[in-house]
């Protein structure tokens, strides 16, 4: 296992096996043009660190290097800083890609590069005679590259214990957090205008996580969205100021890919599911959704692929939703219940789990 003085490589990333799509060429383009006129400006890459999650013996680390002004170039920058003002100012960055970086929990190094968005995301897998206990811990990136602002930052790590067996996965938009997916304008002024402070919880919806959270003390609590990580920071300030249990959040990046103008939505969760499942074998989840998108679809399949592992299904009904079609849909692994909000839920959940 490598030391302090050895830092392992992560392997290159497969080369893709088509040409890449024209809008990630043309991002990609703009991300390299936009980038080299403003490092000769002295712009540096600095870190914006997200919160891990692993188990003793691996961790997964996760954060994004963006190019950032002199006047920034010090001090601190996390996810949650100014994290109340305008959403929209979030999406006015520049990742800084092919950025080398090192990532270090306690005395384990891994070396990594930024992707063609400026993330990092890896595993640290730690050694068999230095587990970390279950709680928070934290984990440091540094920029490798001369000229970058190297002062190591801290990138949190939630650390799931062996023994845990409950764990939540909550959908945030219109399941935690008022958004109004359903309705365009609505949902775009909320996710673009509106600041986290004014954003109104899902009634009932904090008194049942803290409810499941004071049933199951060491339940891990996954935040699962399709939101941008651009917004982490508002989202973060949201779930604290609500009283939402802590947790990861896994977002997505709303740029172009290697295939398309968007990511999937219903892949990235099923994908993010599927990771959890495997990270976490002895967990059972329950899946917390809302019937505006397509999380009932998606966890249905999910608790079809991993039977045994997904304990119930809520999902959360929203005005102006349309019903989902299910035809060549799995039928549910799991329990599966429906409500308007966090009260209804909680009661429906009492009866599946016989609580």
């Amino acid at each position: 296992m490598p030391g302090p003085h050895a830092p392992a490589t992560q392997p290159p990333a497969p080369r893709p096996t088509q040409r890449p799509h024209v809008a990630a060429l043309v991002e990609d383009w703009w991300c390299s043009v936009a980038g080299a006129f403003l490092r000769r400006r002295g712009w540096v890459p600095r870190v914006l660190a997200y919160t891990g999650y692993g188990t003793p013996h691996d961790v997964r680390v996760l954060a994004r290097v963006l190019l950032v002004p002199p006047s920034r170039a010090r001090g601190p920058l996390s996810s949650v800083q100014h994290a109340d003002r305008r959403p929209l100012r979030s999406y006015l960055t520049l990742p800084a890609p092919g950025e080398p970086m090192r990532v270090a929990v306690g005395d384990t190094l891994v070396d990594v590069v930024t992707d063609r968005a400026g993330y990092v995301d890896v595993e640290v897998p730690l050694p068999d005679d230095a587990p970390l206990p279950a709680g928070r811990h934290d984990a440091t990136v540094t920029a490798l590259r001369a000229g970058a602002a190297t002062a190591p930052t801290v990138a949190p790590v939630v650390v799931v214990g062996d023994d845990a067996a409950f764990g939540v996965v909550s959908d945030i938009d219109d399941t935690a957090m008022v958004t109004a997916v359903p309705r365009p304008f609505v949902a775009a002024w909320n996710t673009f205008v509106t600041r986290a402070s004014a954003r109104r919880p899902v009634p009932g919806m904090p008194e049942l996580y803290r409810r499941l959270a004071a049933e199951h003390p060491d339940a891990p609590f996954v935040y699962l969205s399709n939101g941008a990580w651009n917004t982490a920071g508002t989202l973060a300030r949201f779930l604290d100021r609500h009283g939402f249990p802590p947790g990861p959040l896994l977002l997505t990046d709303w740029g172009p890919t290697q295939t398309g103008w968007f990511r999937s939505g219903p892949r990235h969760k099923g994908e993010s599911l599927d990771r959890l499942m495997v990270t976490f074998p002895r967990v059972r989840w329950l899946l917390i959704g809302d019937a505006g998108q397509l999380d009932e679809d998606v966890y249905v399949r999910a608790s079809a692929r991993w039977p045994g592992r997904v304990v119930a299904i809520a999902i959360r009904q929203v005005d102006g939703a349309r019903p989902r079609a299910s035809r060549g849909r799995p039928a549910p692994g799991a329990p599966l219940v429906h409500g308007a909000d966090g009260t209804q839920l909680a009661d429906r959940l009492d009866d599946v789990l016989g609580r």
